[in-house]
Order: C-alpha cells, then sequence, then structure tokens
C-alpha cells in the first residue's frame, strides 16, 4: 500500500465509517481502535515487514472521521507539503461543543458536533453533503446547530464537493483556515500545485464510489 492508502485506512479504521466497493459508505457506531492503539502494536512488532511505512502513516492518522470526504478535508488541508497537502494544524473531528448553562435559552441542543474543528481558534469546517443534507428537517437542523455555533463564537466555514474538486476554490478556503487559525502558508509553485492535485485525484481514485455520492 502506498503511504496516501495507509493514512486513509488509519482514518477509517479510527472512524466511525467503513468503504464499500461501488456502494456509498456506510456507518458503524463506534471506531475499531484508534491511533494511539495502532500505534502501540505496531511499535511492539519491531521486525514486521512495513512497520516504517506504519509509523510514518500513523503521524497523520486521526481519530472521530465519519465519512470520507471528512478525512479527504483533513488530508488536503493538513497533510505537510511534500505529500501535497497544506501543511495546517490537524483539527479535532466531530468535535463536540458543548452549550453553556447560560446560553441555553438561545439554542435548542445542549451541544454540537463539528465535522472539523480548530477549537483554539474558535473554527468549524462542515462538509455539505447533499446525500444526507437534502431533507428539510435536516437542512433546518443544520442552520439553526451553525447558528448556535456562531453564537458560542464560532466561525463555521461549510465546504462543496464543487469547493473540493475546485483547485482555486480549495486555495481559498485552505488560506482562511490558515489565517484563522494563524499558520502562514509557505509552499512553492508550481510543484506544490502538482503534488496537491496528485493527492486528491489518488484520494478521489481510492475512495472511487464513495466520492462519486458525496455530492
Amino acid at each position: 500500500m502506498s503511504l496516501v492508502e495507509l493514512i486513509l485506512l488509519c482514518f477509517e479504521l479510527c472512524g466511525t465509517y467503513y468503504l464499500v466497493d461501488n456502494a456509498p459508505a456506510k456507518r458503524r457506531e463506534a471506531p475499531l481502535t484508534s491511533v494511539a492503539k495502532l500505534r502501540a502494536f505496531v511499535e511492539a512488532a519491531p521486525n514486521a515487514p512495513g512497520r516504517a511505512r506504519a509509523l510514518r502513516a500513523l503521524r497523520y492518522g486521526q481519530d472521530g472521521s465519519a465519512s470520507p470526504m471528512e478525512t479527504m478535508l483533513a488530508m488536503l488541508l493538513c497533510l505537510p507539503y511534500g505529500l501535497g497537502g497544506y501543511g495546517l494544524g490537524w483539527p479535532k473531528l466531530n468535535y463536540r461543543v458543548d452549550v453553556p448553562a447560560s446560553m441555553r435559552k438561545l439554542a435548542d441542543r445542549t451541544y454540537c458536533e463539528c465535522d472539523l474543528c480548530w477549537p483554539d481558534a474558535a473554527l468549524c469546517v462542515e462538509y455539505d453533503s447533499k446525500l444526507y443534507h437534502t431533507d428539510p428537517e435536516r437542512q433546518e437542523s443544520d442552520a439553526r446547530r451553525r447558528n448556535t455555533l456562531a453564537s458560542l463564537g464560532f466561525t463555521v466555514v461549510t465546504v462543496s464537493r464543487r469547493q473540493v474538486m475546485d483547485g482555486g476554490a480549495f486555495n481559498r478556503l485552505a488560506h482562511r483556515v490558515a489565517k484563522k487559525t494563524g499558520k502562514r502558508l509557505r509552499y512553492e509553485d508550481p510543484g506544490f500545485t502538482r503534488k496537491h492535485c496528485f493527492l486528491r485525484d489518488e484520494l478521489i481514485a481510492l475512495m472511487h464510489a464513495s466520492f462519486d455520492y458525496a455530492e
């Protein structure tokens, strides 16, 4: 497996979804494992083939992804320049933001979950999937959740499939996240853009059917 495949597998094993050939990704109730457990397992097998590459992949794997597109967004934004990412700090995936008791009258829930969240920067990036968000009640709930996060001081940025596929749009997204999180981007073009496009294309190919359903 390539390094990108290994990282993708790590996200899947440590998340609440799994990929299925020629079908949308399926949901699972809880992750199968965690990055810490995987790292401990690999570190305890000093003579295992592929150990060095597995440990390198685990440097970039994250817990808590709930969908292939959340994984893709995190990897495109946060993998180092050399792998085609923008080198941003890793977010918390499906991070819980509690609503203080003093603000309960302004919200219809006691907490919100964010797809990608940088808590210290009060920033949430949400993937807007038509597959799960076309239902009017779900759309209304999402709108109320975003309003609640805004009232708590969070900036909420919504990302569509079109933005992921559009190089210019995604670059603007990365710069917005970088500015909000205090990261200065120092990549060099055209080399970086080629690596970024290659990473995006590899992720789409690896997720194939799941990406096709992520409208």
